[in-house]
């Protein structure tokens, strides 16, 4: 996301598949015509690369059920070509993933890439697709590959990293009426890109970011930077994710500060691959996210029940994202009536495409390459028994830029651990 998954020590099934192939493919009987596709038998080749193993191994397998459901759903196959999906375990690192990457477009020869969870791997790998040729569809949300750094190989159907986060600044300022807040992130380039987004527009709208604190990435015990939270803040911004949000979200009820200083958080702090995990000292939490599995839409309960029947997990922004994506590189292939060859006119017909009627929405793509789309406030409540990441407010149609021209917004930094600057902080 973008964010790495829950994961943290979850590999039972993982451990024995440092690389999993996949493929996956209808081979149609009778002569077929494709025009300027060769072969009729020759297979659309996609490489899907995730993490099966390391800390984000949970996330990954919602990733592979998510992309996998709906090239099922079409029978494995697009104008009239089987479809081949070779999956690779990219063991969480952005070093393994151009691995994988390498592997599967000079010895599988794939025709698109797909996947990628850490928000470091789509710096990783937007150099090699560029050289490459390849059109290339990430997970991982880091900001600047669809802003300062485009390619044309690079389309993001998911999110980056700030995207969600502009709105809910100025939703916790305007709507929520907090004034001071502090905040508190994994220290890397998704949890600076969160904070950064949220910092902007909380800040223009009269709040304050009071203090920042980093935790590292392998941080096992928040006591020592939830002890460091200023009590007189008005809310704490939160960026953990899977089971980091597992322990935050614990330790932070028994400090006694549930309930005493309002949480706020980055879509992944509660979305639902660690909610049917959590208790109620998650209640109350309010998130951003282009996807939550309450959205109260045909489209999404229609999915939201597929999944459960299918694998027995609640749909999750992971396995939404990567079922929108499959769907958006078969409709693109039917474009260009099956010729995967010809990449420049792939790479056009991916770029135009838009879906009206995706589980998350309506979906559609900036001029950079990256998802425009609907991005909901959520907060936490028990429905039924079960957590639930409840629609309180919808902001339709967000892109990356928010309301700022997008010239304007490029000649800024892009968010980092120092930027923008805690003017503020005590």
């Amino acid at each position: 996301m973008a964010a790495a998954g829950a994961g943290v020590g979850d590999n039972e099934e993982e451990g024995a598949m440092h690389r999993i192939r996949w493929g996956f493919g209808l081979f149609i009987v009778g002569p077929l015509c494709l025009a300027g596709a060769g072969d009729a038998a020759e297979p659309v080749r996609i490489g899907l690369i995730t993490s099966l193993t390391g800390p984000a191994a949970q996330l990954g397998r919602d990733v592979q059920n998510g992309f996998m459901m709906y090239i099922e759903e079409v029978g494995s196959q697009v104008a009239g070509r089987p479809i081949r999906v070779i999956t690779e375990d990219d063991e969480g690192t952005p070093t393994g993933a151009l691995t994988k990457a390498r592997r599967l477009v000079e010895q599988e020869k794939v025709h698109v890439l797909a996947g990628t969870i850490l928000g470091s791997m789509c710096p990783a790998l937007a150099p090699y697709v560029t050289q490459q040729k390849v059109p290339y569809f990430p997970l991982c949300a880091g900001d600047d590959v669809t802003q300062r750094k485009p390619t044309p190989y690079l389309i993001r159907v998911t999110f980056a990293s700030s995207q969600p986060m502009h709105p809910f600044g100025e939703y916790a300022a305007k709507t929520l009426g907090y004034k001071r807040v502090a905040t508190l992130a994994m220290d890397y380039a998704f949890g600076w890109e969160n904070v950064g987004g949220f910092q902007k527009t909380f800040e223009e709208a009269g709040g304050k970011v009071i203090q920042k604190l980093w935790a590292p990435l392998t941080t096992q015990d928040f006591a020592p930077y939830i002890s460091q939270i200023k009590r007189d803040a008005d809310a704490v911004f939160v960026m953990v994710f899977g089971g980091f949000a597992l322990r935050f979200a614990k330790q932070y009820q028994e400090f006694g500060l549930k309930g005493k200083i309002p949480l706020l958080g980055a879509g992944a702090f509660a979305d639902e691959t660690v909610l049917p995990s959590m208790g109620d000292e998650i209640l109350g939490a309010v998130t951003p996210l282009h996807y939550t599995a309450a959205l109260a839409t045909p489209e999404n309960e229609r999915f939201a029940r597929a999944v459960k029947a299918k694998y027995g997990r609640v749909a999750s922004m992971y396995s939404e994202n990567l079922y929108t994506m499959a769907r958006w590189i078969v409709e693109g292939i039917k474009a260009v009536n099956g010729n995967v060859e010809d990449t420049p006119a792939l790479l056009a017909a991916f770029r135009r495409h838009k879906i009206p009627d995706s589980p998350r929405g309506p979906v559609a793509l900036d001029d950079l390459g990256n998802a425009v789309q609907n991005i909901y406030v959520r907060r936490v409540e028990r429905v039924g028994g079960e957590l639930v990441a409840r629609v309180i407010h919808t902001y339709p149609n967000v892109s990356q830029f928010w309301k700022y021209p997008k010239d304007e917004f490029l000649k800024q930094p892009v968010y980092s651990r120092d930027y923008p600057p805690c003017r503020f902080c005590e």
